[in-house]
């Protein structure tokens, strides 16, 4: 058997990209018997992931162009808009009897996906993405309060200097101070005021 020195032929070809020709270019002049290749099956098992990967990489770009598409045919079929074409309510947002045509296309979404094999849970997410194609905001990604991103920052800035300013041992973070005050500064901040305990 090859040994040590296979093993380590296995081992750098592993953190490769190219790892499953590496390693049949490694396994390939070891296990010949008569002009005939043994492939392990890991090999192939493993050439069968990258297969798979790519295809599913390449394929979720589309799942994200097929729900936007949907998405659009909604907005056409559904959105409220006034006499200049302006959208005055998104269908997600229609409610009483207007609603009534949504909710027999989310019954026929829900009955298509049942039909071709999905969950209750996997319909509710794949709904869900189509309404966030069409605009709609999750409760978890609508912004909170008044606060906008700069004072945000500035508040954010303010603790890690504080931080920095408090420690009393030699660390990265005093390489940084300087471009932190910075921007500290640029966002309005006063450094007069940190490392106050």
């Amino acid at each position: 058997m090859c040994g040590t020195k296979c093993y380590y032929k296995y081992m750098a070809a592993k953190s490769c990209h190219r790892f499953p020709s590496l390693l049949l270019g490694a396994l390939k002049g070891r296990f010949k018997m008569q002009n005939t290749l043994v492939i392990s099956p890991i090999a192939s098992a493993i050439v069968n992931l990258v297969e798979t990967r790519a295809a599913l990489v390449n394929g979720i770009g589309k799942v994200g162009e097929l729900i936007s598409s949907y998405a659009l045919a909604l907005d056409q079929g559904f959105d409220l808009v006034d006499n200049e074409g302006n959208i005055t309510t998104k269908w997600f947002d229609i409610t009483g009897a207007l609603r009534k045509g949504i909710k027999a296309e989310r019954a026929a979404f829900k009955a298509d996906m049942e039909e071709a094999g999905y969950s209750e849970g996997t319909i509710n997410v794949y709904w869900q993405r189509v309404k966030e194609a069409s605009g709609y905001v999750t409760a978890g990604n609508r912004v909170k309060g008044s606060v906008d991103i700069d004072a945000k920052t500035l508040a954010e800035l303010t603790t890690m200097l504080n931080r920095i300013f408090n420690d009393e041992t030699e660390s990265k973070s005093q390489d940084v101070k300087g471009l932190l005050m910075q921007a500290f500064e640029v966002l309005g901040g006063d450094t007069g005021k940190l490392g106050t305990k």
